[in-house]
This record gives C-alpha cells, sequence and structure tokens, in this order.
C-alpha cells in the first residue's frame, strides 16, 4: 500500500512537471506567439494570457509585436548630379502578419532586418537618383521621407512587416568633399568680407574727406569772424581813446605816461639806457605838470 502511494504520489509529480513546463505556456503585453509542430504552424493568433499546447511536440517562438527602431548604418548615394552623399536614417516598423513574417524569413528577426535595410537603402537610392544635392539637403526632405515610407511599406508587407516611419537623420558630402566645399565657402567669405572692407574703407575716407573740409570751412569762417571781430573793437577802442584824447589831452597824456613807467619799470631788475633829459621822464622830473 504504502509503495502505491509512493508511485502514485512520483506519477502526480511528473504530471504537473509536464503540464507545467511542456504544456503551458504564456503570452505576454506587447508579444506574439507562432505555435509549431515538426516545423508546421499551428497557430499564430494567441491573445495575452495564458494558453496550452502538446508537451515535446509543439513548439512555441515569441516575437517582439511593438514598434521597433532600425538603424541603418550611413550609406553613400548618387544624386542626379552623380555627386555623392553620406544617408543616415532609421526605420520605425512592427510585425503586423506574423504567419507571413514566420514564413518569409523563417522567423528570424535578423534575416528580416536586413531585408527591411535592403528596401529602405533602394527606395533612397531611387529617390537621391532623382534630386539634386541642393533639394535633397534644403527642400525635398520631408518629401522623399513621406515617399520612401509609402513605398518601403509595400514592399515589405510581403515580409509581414509595416513600416510606420522613415526618418533621414542627415545627409552628409563625403569628407574629401566637405573639405572642398568648405575651402571653397572661405574663399568665397574671405572675398566677400574683402570687399566689405574695401567699401568701408572708401566710406571712411569720404567721411574724414567731407570732416576736413568742413573743419576748414567752419575754421575759415570762425578766424573771418574774429578778424571783423578785433577789427570792430580795436576800431571801437580807437573810438574811445580819441574821444577821450579830445576831452582831456592832458589827462591822457600823464595816464599814458603812468601806463608805461608801470610797464617799464614792473621788476625791480629792469634796466633802462636813456637819456635823463627825454619827454618819456617829464611826469618824473615835474610831477605837476
Amino acid at each position: 500500500m504504502t509503495h502505491n502511494k509512493v508511485l502514485t504520489l512520483v506519477g502526480i509529480i511528473v504530471l504537473l512537471f509536464i503540464v507545467f513546463n511542456g504544456a503551458v505556456y504564456t503570452v505576454g503585453e506587447g508579444q506574439k506567439a507562432i505555435v509549431t509542430r515538426f516545423g508546421q504552424v499551428i497557430r499564430y493568433s494567441d491573445q495575452p494570457g495564458l494558453h496550452f499546447k502538446t508537451p515535446f511536440v509543439e513548439t512555441v517562438h515569441y516575437y517582439d509585436g511593438r514598434i521597433q527602431t532600425l538603424d541603418t548604418k550611413p550609406q553613400t548615394f548618387l544624386t542626379v548630379e552623380k555627386k555623392s552623399v553620406v544617408v543616415d536614417s532609421y526605420v520605425k516598423w512592427r510585425i503586423a502578419d506574423l504567419l507571413k513574417f514566420y514564413v518569409s524569413v523563417g522567423g528570424d528577426e535578423l534575416q528580416a532586418r536586413e531585408r527591411l535595410t535592403q528596401v529602405i537603402n533602394s527606395g533612397l537610392r531611387d529617390q537621391f537618383g532623382k534630386r539634386t544635392v541642393q533639394e535633397v539637403v534644403s527642400g525635398d526632405r520631408s518629401k522623399i521621407m513621406r515617399i520612401l515610407t509609402t513605398t518601403a511599406d509595400k514592399e515589405a508587407s510581403a515580409y509581414g512587416i509595416q513600416v510606420i516611419d522613415v526618418r533621414i537623420d542627415r545627409v552628409d558630402l563625403p569628407k574629401q568633399v566637405s573639405q572642398s566645399v568648405y575651402q571653397r565657402m572661405r574663399a568665397e567669405r574671405t572675398r566677400v568680407a574683402a570687399q566689405l572692407r574695401a567699401k568701408g574703407a572708401e566710406a571712411a575716407e569720404k567721411i574724414r574727406a567731407t570732416a576736413d573740409r568742413e573743419r576748414e570751412i567752419i575754421l575759415a569762417d570762425s578766424y573771418r569772424q574774429a578778424q571783423r571781430i578785433r577789427g570792430e573793437g580795436d576800431a571801437k577802442a580807437s573810438e574811445i581813446y580819441a574821444h577821450a584824447y579830445r576831452v582831456n589831452p592832458r589827462f591822457y597824456s600823464f595816464y599814458g605816461s603812468m601806463n608805461a613807467y608801470r610797464k617799464s619799470f614792473k621788476n625791480k631788475h629792469d634796466v633802462m639806457v636813456v637819456d635823463p633829459s627825454a619827454a618819456f621822464f617829464k611826469y618824473l622830473k615835474n610831477p605837476r605838470q
């Protein structure tokens, strides 16, 4: 009896092991699962949750059902002018038809990414080959991305893939071409700078010449006015002196002599060699005069 219980317990444990390790599987949120039996697809549309399968016979393959990003390596393409441009892009995609995806690429996500990269590069090559460098750099990038998204989605649908968006990160020229373009741009900017400096120097010379001319005119006019005012002042002074002389000639003579004495003997070291009988000393000899 005890032996039978042991066998029963062992049987139950083995059965539970088989059920929970071989007959039960779980599909998580954001996952897609496909069940195969000896390589043949049995189910591929399981909803998230707990499911059952035949243990040791059926195999479950899990795939990411969320939107994924494929960063393509920078590729070189030729424009309509046969000029090379280096394009860096990425793709937003997801598995839309799991059965078609499994059949077309064998369920290998790496192979699916390689085929999607080929589709994108083919579309880029076609679109860039129709446009000039200026168009792809400045004007038509948004249009190119819209066209690529549509065409890539149609082609990738053969693999059960939905292309949601294609984005172009950068469009650059090759390094050697970029250096040449940079040198040309630098030479052009240097030429423009030299031209602007020349125009500035010319304008400065004109301003300086105008200022010098106006300065000379102002100085000449000021000198003329000063001379006129000085002449008028001298005339007025002479008129006043003459009037004063006519009013009292003797006082004017005395006042003039006093000024002459003051200026002549302003410093104690001043020396004059003059005849004492000269008229210069008449007020010194006889102050009563």
